[in-house]
């Protein structure tokens, strides 16, 4: 069991966190891939970008407004582009705006350039961004816009350079070349980031599943581990108590095996509550609680409202599995007792950012003072399991009904 229990944990630990920099699947992550395809996407801007500069302002020989306008146009959602790819905040926003900004600039382009001084052969500064536009369009929008950024970009260039030059035909071979290089290009880079996330989100799936897998194999173990904690306290305690009791042949004897089997009970209704704070104590959020919490009352086959109130709220994961098993423990209580009328669970988050989970029943209720100490449901899967957390129980009960209150506040 022992080296069962090192396997389990040394694999657990051979899987990357998110926050473990460069450890093993970590890096081929969705979101380091993406923080990637930024990066080589800002390095190729800045290069074609400053290239696409240099080309229009060697150009002007004259302040034209038109033509700074269209720069202005261009080259301002370029800039921001290059740095929120560097800077890895509002990618998508930046990289949207340059590829809508740069579409806008070429539709334009023929109403600004001079025609007078065009030349077939030489290529306008403004058909270095083409591409530029088309890695815009991967970083910023969906597959099916990428594609139509990547296919359509070119042909609407080829378009803007044949009325640039009156559909002459000195223009067709040049422009026929320049549409036909930047559509294969752009296609390429689009199934390029189309495979480099797909290969992400394949190994992020796989990283779940495995993540999952050795959750289930922890609580198994920790399963098993409560189950001998159990055993041996069975055999110890409460066996030792009904030896003792057997051979009491005096009063002093046997009020000394009464002792004895209370302290046996005391520490069986503890077990669970003890157990409780051992585990994975990652935080979990409320919305994980309530899951749980339906999915009980699922299983039970009742058609309960689990009502959620006030802002979600983390609590760790020990505080999170005492509450669950001691909301457990009051519905099946109130399905027992009171026929399950009127039940319903409130999970409110608190002004102090604790979490408070409230079973209500309208059935007649009971007197908890009456319940004997052998009667371990209220004790030990309540009181104690909420205690064992430094949470707090409290059961209010009249003929109206029943509310089982389990509350936590973090120090």
């Amino acid at each position: 069991m022992g080296a069962d229990t090192r396997s389990i944990r040394d694999a657990w630990l051979s899987v990357p966190s998110p926050g473990e920099a460069g450890a093993g699947l970590e890096r081929f992550t969705g979101h380091r891939m993406e923080r990637i395809l930024a990066i080589v996407a800002a390095i190729g801007s800045s290069a074609l970008g400053l290239q696409a500069l240099l080309a229009a302002t060697t150009t002007i020989s004259r302040v034209d407004a038109p033509r700074v306008a269209l720069m202005l146009l261009v080259f301002g959602p370029l800039l921001w582009m290059i740095v929120a790819c560097i800077s890895a905040k509002t990618v998508r926003a930046a990289c949207g705006t340059f590829a809508v900004a740069y579409v806008i600039g070429l539709l334009l382009w023929p109403v600004i350039v001079d025609r007078a001084t065009r030349e077939p052969s030489s290529q306008p500064w403004i058909f270095f961004l083409v591409n530029i536009a088309v890695i815009a369009a991967m970083l910023a929008f969906p597959p099916r816009l990428q594609v139509l950024w990547a296919a359509g970009m070119p042909f609407v260039y080829g378009y803007v350079r044949l009325v640039e030059g009156d559909f002459s035909q000195q223009y067709w071979i040049t422009t026929a070349f320049d549409v036909s290089f930047t559509l294969i290009l752009g296609l390429v880079i689009v199934s390029l980031g189309w495979m480099f996330r797909q290969v992400a989100a394949g190994v992020d799936e796989a990283r779940d599943n495995a993540v999952a897998t050795y959750a289930r194999a922890a609580a198994a173990t920790a399963a098993e581990a409560e189950r001998g904690a159990m055993s041996a306290l069975m055999h110890d305690s409460v066996l030792a108590a009904l030896i003792a009791a057997e051979r009491a042949s005096s009063e002093r004897e046997r009020d000394l095996a009464v002792v004895m089997a209370r302290e046996a009970l005391t520490r069986l209704a503890n077990t669970e509550a003890l157990l409780a704070q051992e585990g994975n104590d990652e935080p979990v959020h409320r919305a994980q609680v309530v899951a749980e919490l339906r999915r009980t009352l699922s299983e039970q086959g009742v058609d309960a409202v689990v009502e959620e109130r006030g802002p979600s709220v983390q609590v760790p994961g020990r505080v999170a599995r005492a509450l669950v098993l001691a909301a457990r423990q009051a519905i099946s209580n109130a399905l027992m007792h009171a026929g399950g009328r009127g039940l319903h669970v409130v999970a409110e988050t608190t002004t102090g950012h604790g979490l408070v989970l409230s079973v209500i029943d309208t059935g007649p209720g009971f007197d908890p003072d009456a319940i004997g100490e052998d009667r371990l449901g209220i004790r030990a899967s309540i009181v104690a399991r909420m205690a064992a957390v430094a949470g707090t129980s409290e059961i209010r009960t009249d003929a109206r009904g029943t509310m089982v209150v389990l509350g936590w506040e973090p120090a």
